[in-house]
């Protein structure tokens, strides 16, 4: 620790941005405690910088005293005239120690200090540097990995891209370059880098438009709100302060290149543009494209939308496994339930034929309560008295009366069901392969297992053709406790069986002739979810 230390302060402050002083600082306080646990806890000591010199000091402070009775802590003035002419009893001498004593592990002991003074103030410099970077895009090179974390060089200091915000699919080398969102920077860091990055914040998808599209940088054209599904989809809803600028041409841009260079930089993401508009209804219409909407059905109070469109456009509003309309929804803010016309109209049949059955309630009151969210008798006999006196027209009293009228028909189509489920349970206990062996046949089915059958089984469906035969898919999904999506699936995959079947010729003849009539598989696909 004699040798010229000057030197070496210069370098790392040149290297590393910290200032001298600081460097200092830190080299004292390494020395104050290796110096403590050489000469004890007890002896007041003091470290000092010899910047002449280039030299660590280490002085011993005691009291100068007539009579010592500690001399840890005092000093004879005999001994102390010897080292200061001048100095007077109860005076604090201070004594220089040679720091070659200090020994091995004390100098551990400094070195392991001052590494950590060093990088305490190195975050500190790299934290004031980038703490108002957060929000923006930072550009570096994959160095290492770290427990699948990706640690990135970007020049003045690492950074990380933990697992949980890369894309699945996106795969990285040491020395790759890469893009990301500055997702977090902590002031404070244990054993990693304090900026925190991010692939799948849709704030990347937000700063790489800025960049490519002029307008936005500029404020004429302005993204309003977005969703992602990393690695898979984004939308983004864009409107212009101009009317001769067109927000979503000018993200576009001229053959599509500005979103084309963006889609490359997401490594292939697929992105929507979407005009945004202050009408709730019209936006979300806008974000479901590229599907046509026939009509939009609010509710204030649940925050909620139900959205109709024609059959052939199912598939495409719900999206693959309801990517479409998870992302509107997202994008938009409302909770969608989409449907299509031909759903809609068996929903109403079937509320129309429920809710006409009770006392009092005619066509008008139909239509009222099938807007409130009421869609059978049950629905009414369960709801609160309170819920029921919210719908226009109603009151207390009426409320009463339609709940008493309500359970009745409860009661007579729950009777209305177990018949019919009983002449199906005979109709099957009659049939060539008995409950059993239809039961077994229906696992032959594409999709369909064990657990869906015996749901089957508890809604009064015990064959193929019995399920092949129900016209309301609507009830079927609600008797057997699948849900009207369901229904609708495993009718489509119960009419294919059968044809398939009875090409086979493996079918009884009745059913065979059955199977030659039924109608062609549905063509949409509803294997989306709705959100």
């Amino acid at each position: 620790m004699q040798s010229n230390l000057n030197h070496t302060l210069e370098m790392v402050t040149r290297e590393k941005g910290i200032d001298k002083a600081i460097l200092i600082d830190a080299l004292e306080s390494a020395m104050l405690t290796a110096a403590k646990k050489r000469y004890g806890l007890e002896r007041d000591l003091e470290v000092q910088f010899n910047e002449e010199f280039g030299e660590v000091e280490i002085f011993e402070f005691k009291t100068v005293a007539d009579k010592v009775t500690d001399p840890v802590t005092e000093i004879s003035l005999e001994e102390a005239v010897k080292l200061d002419p001048e100095v007077q009893v109860d005076d604090s001498l201070g004594i220089k120690l040679d720091t070659s004593n200090l020994g091995r592990i004390a100098a551990q002991t400094a070195k392991q200090v001052l590494i950590q003074k060093v990088r305490e103030a190195d975050n500190a410099l790299v934290y004031e540097e980038y703490k108002d970077r957060k929000g923006e895009l930072a550009t570096g090179v994959v160095r290492r990995f770290e427990r699948g974390n990706s640690i990135v060089d970007l020049g003045r200091a690492e950074a990380m891209l933990p697992v949980r915000e890369q894309v699945p699919r996106e795969n990285y080398r040491p020395g790759d370059r890469i893009q990301a969102y500055v997702l977090e920077v902590y002031p404070e860091a244990k054993g990693g880098p304090q900026i925190i990055l991010s692939r799948t914040s849709p704030g990347l998808l937000i700063k790489l438009f800025e960049i490519e599209v002029p307008e936005i940088d500029e404020g004429i054209v302005t993204i309003e709100t977005s969703a992602r599904e990393p690695g898979a989809r984004s939308k983004i809803a864009v409107s212009s302060r101009d009317a001769d600028v067109d927000p979503v041409g000018a993200c576009v841009g001229m053959k599509g290149s500005r979103v084309q260079a963006v889609v490359q930089e997401m490594r292939g993401e697929k992105i929507d543009i979407v005009p945004y508009s202050p009408d709730p209804a019209t936006f979300v219409c806008n974000a479901l494209a590229p599907a046509e909407v026939s009509r939009v059905i609010i509710n204030e109070d649940t925050h909620s939308m139900e959205i109709i469109v024609p059959d052939d456009q199912l598939s495409l509003g719900i999206g693959r496994k309801g990517q479409n309309v998870r992302l509107a929804s997202q994008l938009s803010g409302w909770k969608l339930d989409i449907n299509s016309e031909s759903r809609v109209a068996e929903m109403w049949n079937n509320a129309l034929t429920s809710l006409g059955k009770i006392e009092g309630v005619g066509d008008i009151m139909i239509d009222t309560l099938y807007k409130y969210g009421f869609r059978s008798a049950r629905e009414v006999m369960m709801a609160d008295i309170e819920a029921l006196m919210d719908v226009p027209g109603i009151g207390d009293k009426m409320a009463e009366r339609m709940q008493r009228s309500a359970a009745g028909v409860v009661v007579d189509e729950e009777d209305e069901l177990r018949a019919e489920a009983a002449a199906r349970l005979a109709e099957a206990e009659a049939s060539e392969l008995g409950v059993e062996g239809e039961h077994e046949r229906f696992l032959l089915v594409r999709g369909i297992g064990d657990r869906t059958v015996d749901q089957l089984a508890d809604g009064g469906y015990y064959t193929l053709l019995q399920v092949h035969e129900e016209t309301n898919v609507v009830k079927l999904g609600e008797v057997t406790d699948i849900g009207i999506k369901k229904a609708r699936q495993l009718k489509q995959a119960v009419a294919t069986y059968l044809e398939e079947a009875a090409r086979e010729a493996i079918l009884p003849d009745a059913e065979a002739e059955t199977a030659e009539e039924a109608v062609e598989p549905e063509t949409q696909d509803d294997s989306g979810e709705d959100a």
